[in-house]
Parts: structure tokens; sequence; C-alpha cells
């Protein structure tokens, strides 16, 4: 007796994660491969960081690729994508998660252009052109598997630091282009997200960490407690299932209650 089913594997969807080198951005990774999908990562350059990062994602499961470029470079996002995809195949999810602090923290009155738009060319004007390239990847093809857009934002999207506007305007840049996003894609099927994490363990963090435990211990996280990158992560994975479609442009708070307005 003949069998009519295939024995063919079916490709793992793929998950492409920016300035995943380290941080909340390799521990989305990691949550991508241990799910089951093949994880592309980028950072601006490979180093011996990059690959240790490297390891640590394939040891969660499935195929990893790198790809340094910078995100701000937007002449660099075609080829980056074209190699990514030559490697992996199609990219099912992107989650948007480069970026940087602000340049100088100080005065907004002392606030120099050349920072500002460090800042924004990164975190808001080379993500929405990469998200611009990737969707268009997306559209031009049939899908295999739950597509999805996430962006990693801040509680500074929405909370006000003044010795770091220039960084708190890139991040409300950024839920306003996911707003945007998410209605142009409404119709797609492909979910689209706004992840806002609060205070994280991370190394951009380290150095502020005494700040942030006494801050913490007085009651400023109402969970009591650091977030972690796993935090993001196992959100990220659960946003790119598909379960959470009818709800694309929807905001996630990853910060233990720290936005939640209280008297």
């Amino acid at each position: 007796m003949t069998s009519n089913v295939s024995t063919r594997p079916v490709a793992r969807p793929v998950a492409l994660v920016t300035g995943a080198r380290r941080g909340i951005g390799l521990a989305i990774a990691e949550a991508f491969a241990a799910a089951g999908h093949d994880v592309a990562m980028t950072g601006t350059r490979r180093d011996d960081e990059a690959e240790a990062a490297l390891a640590r994602v394939a040891a969660a499961g499935g195929r990893v690729a790198f790809s340094a470029f910078d995100i701000a470079d937007l002449a660099g996002h075609g080829a980056a994508l074209d190699a990514i995809e030559a490697e992996l195949g199609p990219i099912d999810v992107l989650v948007n998660n480069a970026g940087i602090g602000a340049v100088v923290r100080g005065d907004l009155l002392d606030l120099v252009p050349a920072n500002f738009d460090t800042v924004i060319d990164v975190n808001l004007r080379g993500t929405m052109f990469l998200t611009q390239a990737v969707v268009k990847h997306m559209l031009a093809r049939t899908p295999a598997h739950p597509r999805a857009v996430l962006t990693v934002s801040s509680v500074s999207a929405a909370l006000a630091s003044p010795e770091r506007a220039d960084y708190c305007i890139s991040k409300a840049g950024l839920a306003m282009f996911v707003q945007n996003l998410a209605l142009r894609l409404a119709g797609t099927d492909i979910g689209v997200y706004e992840l806002r994490p609060g205070i994280i363990r991370t190394d951009m963090t380290a150095k502020v960490s005494e700040k942030y435990d006494r801050l913490i211990a007085g009651g400023l996280v109402p969970a009591g407690r650091w977030g972690e990158g796993a935090d993001i992560g196992r959100a990220a994975v659960a946003l790119a299932s598909g379960a959470f479609g009818f709800a694309t442009g929807a905001v996630i708070d990853l910060d233990g209650g720290l936005a939640i307005p209280r008297l």
C-alpha cells in the first residue's frame, strides 16, 4: 500500500532579529530558535561577541546566520536581506530590536543636532526603512508560516526623560510607525506589534544598575524586580505565533507594571 503523505521535511519558519549580538536581541533570538525557528541575527560587526551569540542561538536549535551591517546605512539593507534569504530562506518574522541610547545624557537645552541625528538614524529611520524592505519581501511571496513584524521600543515611547530626549523621541516615533504599519498590513495576515520593555537587565543598563536597584527596591516597578531578556523573548515568540493576529497594532508593555499610572 502506497502512502500519499509526503516525507519531505517542512522548512522551519525564519526569524530575523536585529541587534542580536547581546542583551534583549540575543535573548529574543534564543527564544525563537528554541520555539522552532531558524534565526538570522544582525549586528554592526561580526566579532568574538557575535560568534559567542551565534553559538548560543545554535545550541537552542535550528540553523543560524549572522549578517554584519549598520542599520543606519539604508543602502546596505538590500544586500543584507538577500544574503540572509539565500542562506536561510524567506523571512517570516522580523524583530526590530537594534537601537542605541542617547549619545550624551544631559540637559535637553544642550542637545546637539549631530547626536540627535545619530540616534534617530539608527532607532527610527534605519528601523523604518529596513522594515519597509522586509515587508516588501514578505508580500511578494505566498506564506508558509505565520508572519509578523515585532518592534521593540521602550517605556520611553511614553515616559519622558529630558536628559535623553533624543532617545525618547526616537522611541515615540517608532510607536507611531508601528500604528501606521499595522493599518497598512491589517488585511495581509502579517501581525504588527510593539513591545515596550521597561527596566531590563542588559549590558546597556549595567552602568546604572545600582541606581535602578534602589529605585526598584523603593517601589518604582510594582513587580519588584528587574526585567530579563527572557521575558521579552517569550512575549515575542507568542506574538509571532499567529495566535494574536486579530490584535494587530497592539502595544505590549513588558515592564512589570512600571508604566501603569498610579496615585
